[in-house]
């Protein structure tokens, strides 16, 4: 019996074992449900704490979040297979507004989080150090404050940061050197300070790392050389001192390097081509490096960009340049390159080669000798700079080969001799600079648009100089018009014949225009019809009409009104400045009409081209309850807006036989049919003496206030003399309008506050508290920056060469960079005092360069 009972104990015993086995075993499964359930509600409670921190949702994006679907599948949600996790959350690009909750450092397996290109705002949360699977980081073109997040370092398996064009301030982390697996660290467009971390240089992944546009200073750490996988480095307009370490130099796999607008001094290696044989783009314009260029240059065969401008390079050029057969940039201009020797421009010869070459810029230097004749075959030339130089002899007769050119200045020279006439075969060119040369001819009429009926230039004395410019309207596409719109220059000089001692005679001969008579204009505007009237003003209406000339064509009749004591004043001030002036930015006179009307009363009128799209004012203020509410002036159109505005009165001060002062720039902007503004209304300018800046017809005004209260100068209002700096007044204002969407006289500046120092204060940290809102509505205020990373198979972070930062090379940083630099210029016109303001030449210059560098960010 004991053995019966003893013997089934090992059945027993392992059928209890089986089943207390089987039980834990099942009593685990709970567990691991739990655990996945737990981590599904952690993420779904993140993710609508992330949504409740968003106070703007234009399009309405995370409606979508709600508890009719799985968080999985909410928009830009993405869950893992295995665990249904979050592991990607991408809402790059969709006018989100509002913070970062502090709950997304919850979201654990999250591998990529993009919020690029939004208007979050606030501080990164230090809360995003927990997420320890992060590989991809991007939070650019945002405005982002505070200081970069110290915790981020905590996310080992970080391949690319992406944080440019925010408003990030305080130093760069050391602790970021710790990121061994990162590939791209961008953190351009920002407010840093302080100095590159040694660290840095332990990053041995890095390839990509941008600090351009920010405050940095001291010198550039030599352990960067120690990253051997590096390939581009942006380090461009920032306050850093010092040389370029030589380590840099022997990395073989950079592609581009960018060192612009620094403080840094040094030589080029006298290997440079041997050691960096990928580079594509080396830009170090606005230093002050020396030395010459050197020979090993060539190379680097795979070179397109090469920017040394505004240094002090000396000696003569390489002429096996031509060797690098993918050379698309070349900037030489403002150094000291050349010897005014017959063998200085050699070198042009060898770039015959280079297929691509698109810019060429050699102006500001001391190149002598005689222009190569074989430059006209560089057919693929859009931008040729020769100016301020020492060239001499002829302008090769077939220059107009370079059928692609839109610019081409060769200014302060000493070229002598007929203008070629195949310049009329330059059908693109939109800016041609001759002056101050020892030019003669006729200017051939072809050039550019037929239609302008340009006069000849005037016929000079030998070994005197003349100068001529000319630039042409453009007939452009509208795709062309928008990556040229740099270009659209037009003035024309020309240098009288008679002594200054002699008083000029009235520019305005009535002859040279066709006459016109009352009942013609009568019936073009159906009996001055109110339903035609397009404005009045103290002196005059202006009407829609429609005429005969050459062809049916819209117009605008100025009709001023001859009862007012001072209307015929305002009209003979506005023939006389209005008679020998041309420019695509002044609004033109067709026609005039000096007669009698019906009732046997005097009547004067002028017929001017008709602006189709209005005033600038009903663009920058349109009318709740009018037609033009809808309008909008985008970035573009309000850089196009101020640089017209600035060529015009450029051309009014600096570039006219008889300088002229316009006194009321405010009332009189107007845009045509392309947009493109133009300046009219000229009853109150002033002629000035061309040995003066002062008004040849006297001390103050003969008709009542100079211009309109808020543009007016401060002198004016205790009877100054009209002068060139008054326009530059008003011209800031106007500048400051234009970005800002507000009048001077804006209810808002009472107690001394005005529209400048409104402005000056919030430059350059808060500018956005200062931009018009209509502008800020339409997304431009922030540009496109690199990168969106690439992970393969391998999970491996790739980076796309071509989509690579490149932009930031190429451009000057983003939208907003523009916006305070044009505010800057603004400020500098509208300076209390006469003597502190710009002048429009420096204006005009500045201008051009801001809108090349916005329209270099979007072209190349």
């Amino acid at each position: 019996m004991a053995r019966y009972l003893v013997a089934p104990w090992p059945s027993v015993l392992h059928f209890h074992l089986i089943f207390l086995f089987s039980m834990s075993i099942l009593s685990l499964q709970p567990e691991i449900c739990l655990s996945n359930s737990m981590g599904n509600v952690t993420d779904r409670i993140s993710l609508l704490e992330f949504k409740a921190k968003i106070v703007s949702d234009p399009f309405g994006i995370l409606s979508s979040w709600n508890d009719s679907v799985n968080f999985c599948q909410w928009q830009g949600v993405i869950c893992g297979l295995k665990h249904h996790r979050v592991v990607s959350l991408n809402l790059h690009g969709l006018s989100l507004s509002g913070t970062i909750s502090s709950y997304t450092g919850n979201l654990t397996f999250l591998r990529v989080l993009n919020l690029s290109d939004n208007k979050f705002y606030g501080e990164i949360p230090q809360e995003v150090g927990r997420l320890f699977r992060l590989r991809h980081f991007y939070l650019k073109n945002n405005t982002l404050g505070g200081q970069i997040p110290i915790n981020i370092s905590f996310c080992s398996e970080l391949r690319v940061i992406s944080l440019a064009i925010n408003r990030l301030v305080g130093e760069i982390p050391a602790e970021l050197g710790s990121l061994k697996k990162l590939v791209a660290l961008l953190l351009g467009s920002n407010n840093l300070t302080g100095k590159i971390p040694h660290s840095v240089g332990n990053l041995s992944s890095l390839q990509g790392f941008f600090v351009t546009y920010n405050h940095m200073e001291g010198n550039i750490p030599n352990e960067l050389g120690r990253i051997t996988s590096l390939t581009q480095l942006g380090m461009g307009v920032n306050n850093l001192v010092g040389s370029i370490p030589s380590t840099l130099y022997n990395i073989s796999s950079i592609v581009a390097l960018s060192f612009t607008e620094n403080q840094l001094h040094g030589r080029l290696p006298a290997n440079i081509g041997l050691t960096l044989p990928n580079l594509q783009i080396f830009q170090i314009g606005g230093n002050q490096f020396h030395g010459s260029i050197r020979d090993s240059l060539t190379n680097a065969s795979q070179l397109e960009i090469f920017d040394i401008a505004s240094n002090r390079f000396t000696g003569q050029v390489p002429i096996n340049l031509g060797d690098l057969n993918g050379l698309q940039r070349l900037n030489l201009e403002r150094n000291f390159l050349g010897n005014n020797s017959s063998q200085d421009l050699a070198f042009i010869t060898s770039l015959l080669n280079c297929s691509n070459l698109q810019k060429l810029y050699l102006a500001d230097n001391n190149f002598g000798g005689v222009l190569p004749s074989t430059i006209a075959n560089m057919s693929t030339l859009g931008d040729l700079g020769l100016g301020i130089n020492q060239i001499s002899g002829r302008i090769p007769a077939d220059i107009g080969k370079l059928v692609n050119l839109y610019r081409l200045g060769m200014e302060e020279n000493h070229f002598s001799g007929s203008i070629p006439i195949s310049f009329g075969k330059l059908q693109k060119l939109q800016i041609l600079s001759l002056h101050t040369n020892m030019l003669s001819g006729q200017i051939p009429q072809s050039l550019g648009i037929p239609e302008l009926q340009l006069p000849a230039c005037p016929k000079q004395k030998k070994h005197k100089k003349s100068p001529i410019a000319i630039i042409l309207p453009t007939i452009f596409s509208s795709v062309v018009l928008f990556m040229t719109i740099t270009s659209l220059t037009v003035f024309y000089w020309r240098k009288s014949k008679k002594s200054r001692k002699n008083p000029p005679s009235s520019p305005f001969i009535l002859d040279k225009l066709l006459r016109i008579s009352y009942k013609e204009l009568l019936q073009a505007t159906q009996g001055f019809s109110s339903e035609n009237l397009l404005g009045q003003g103290s002196f005059s209406s202006v009407y829609k009409g429609s005429l005969d000339l050459r062809g049916e064509k819209i117009v605008a009749v100025k009709v001023f009104n001859l009862q007012q004591h001072e209307a015929s004043k305002s009209f003979i001030a506005e023939c006389r400045a209005l008679g020998n002036i041309r420019h695509r930015n002044l609004v033109k006179v067709l026609t005039y009409c000096s007669s009698i009307d019906f009732k046997g009363n005097d009547f004067k009128a002028l017929v001017l081209d008709f602006m189709a799209n209005g005033s600038l004012e009903m663009w920058l203020h349109p009318k709740e309850d009018g037609n033009n509410w809808s309008r909008n002036l985008n970035l573009l159109q309000r850089l196009r807006v101020a640089i017209d505005l600035s060529f015009a009165l450029h051309y009014l001060h600096d570039l006219c036989e008889t300088p002229i002062i316009h006194q009321d720039c405010q009332a009189t902007f107007s845009l045509d049919n392309d947009m493109i503004a133009h300046v009219g209304d000229f009853g109150l300018a002033r002629l000035l003496s061309k040995t003066t800046n002062t008004s040849s017809q006297g001390q103050t005004s003969s008709i009542g206030i100079k211009g309109t209260i808020g543009y007016m100068p401060p002198e004016y209002g205790i009877g100054s003399e009209a002068t060139k700096d008054g326009d530059v007044y008003s011209f800031g204002i106007i500048l400051l309008e234009i970005f800002t969407g507000r009048r001077p006289t804006d209810e808002v500046f009472t107690d001394g506050l005005n529209l400048h120092n409104f402005v000056r204060s919030k430059l350059p940290g808060q500018v956005m508290q200062v931009l018009d809102p209509k502008l800020i509505a339409t997304g431009e205020v922030g540009a496109k920056e690199i990168v969106e990373g690439k992970e393969g198979d391998d999970g491996q972070t790739e980076i796309e060469e071509n989509n690579f930062d490149v932009e930031n090379l190429k451009s000057p940083g983003s939208n907003m960079q523009i916006v305070v630099s044009v505010l800057k210029i603004g400020l500098a016109c509208s300076a209390e005092q006469p003597g502190d303001r710009m002048n429009m030449r420096d204006v005009t210059r500045k201008l051009n360069i801001i809108t090349e560098a916005f329209f270099r960010a979007r072209t190349l």
